[in-house]
């Protein structure tokens, strides 16, 4: 069985997942509205507010939520759709950690890289701000609450809306293109796209494409939930900005008040990294059948009891 036909191990009725989806997802719907609902000057002042906040204290409050988020979407899919969290994740027997980790490294790497680079042109551009102590404290809550946000991110659009979209419509591409749409429109509240523009929703929805590329090629979760880890731990750890939707003790911080050089800072991680971060995870990993994999038909499984969960 491939990662999407993961979701006929257990129950699929269509009110199952629509009482899961609109639970889970109420907080960035909410948002969402919210943020159509506003005007500039309200977001304005609703992000001067939250820079007021003391910036540890402002992001344990921010990812909170998602422990309790991520532990209820756990709960639906176990006792309301009864099957395993493994189906959740991969089409493989386990978990394969290796794959996280691999690509945990792998987006570490071409981050910190690009970083260097841009501060080898422009010195200037930073100034470093460490703090041992708040630093410390900012590398603690990080690792501990990261996870959970990543991961309700990861298991709910990659993972739950993948799964259950691509039953529903019997196909791959609707629900990578639809998930990544709706990824990216639910940041779109986010204080870098007042700042920059709506080019920045290029930057989200892009990312989410490719973490769907990800999924299917791999028929799994483990490699989106590494890159995104690594991807948000080091936009909290590295640099922060004042425009940044990440208020953080980072080492280093944006010496503009103003977003600069977006284009640039938007299109060369869509354009170049994550095409070349895709080849090398596909070359490590065998990737074949790219047409069939993301854009063929799903199908029900006849041969297999797929209500019987994974041991």
């Amino acid at each position: 069985m491939n990662y999407i036909q993961q979701a006929y191990k257990g129950k699929t009725e269509l009110w199952m997942f629509l009482v899961t989806a609109l639970v889970i997802s109420g907080m960035f719907i909410i948002n969402f509205i919210v943020y159509l609902l506003s005007t500039p000057e309200q977001m304005e002042q609703a992000y001067e507010f939250m820079k007021s906040i003391p910036a540890n204290l402002n992001l344990t409050i921010n990812l909170l939520p998602f422990v309790v988020l991520l532990a209820l979407l756990f709960v639906f899919v176990k006792y309301v759709h009864q099957r395993s969290i493994v189906s959740l994740t991969t089409s493989r027997s386990k978990i394969d950690w290796s794959r996280v980790i691999f690509s945990f490294l792998l987006v570490v790497t071409f981050t910190v890289a690009f970083f260097g680079i841009s501060y080898a042109a422009d010195p200037t551009a930073v100034t470093l701000q460490f703090n041992i102590w708040k630093f410390g404290l900012l590398f603690l809550i990080s690792i501990v609450l990261f996870p959970f946000q990543i991961g309700l991110e990861e298991y709910l659009f990659r993972g739950y809306f993948m799964q259950h979209i691509g039953i529903l419509v019997k196909n791959r591409w609707f629900p990578l293109f639809f998930t990544s749409i709706v990824f990216g429109v639910m940041h779109s509240a986010n204080p870098e796209v007042a700042e920059m523009g709506y080019i920045t929703m290029v930057f989200y929805i892009g990312t989410g494409l490719v973490l769907g590329i990800m999924t299917l090629m791999d028929e799994g979760l483990e490699l989106a939930l590494g890159f995104h880890f690594g991807n948000n731990l080091l936009a909290a750890l590295l640099v922060t900005a004042e425009w940044s939707a990440l208020q953080t003790d980072a080492i280093f911080r944006y010496t503009a008040e103003e977003a600069q050089n977006t284009w640039i800072d938007i299109l060369v991680p869509v354009l170049v990294f994550y095409p070349l971060i895709l080849f090398i995870m596909a070359k490590r990993y065998n990737w074949k059948n790219w047409g069939e994999k993301l854009f063929g038909r799903i199908t029900k499984p006849i041969e297999e009891d797929y209500r019987i969960l994974d041991e």
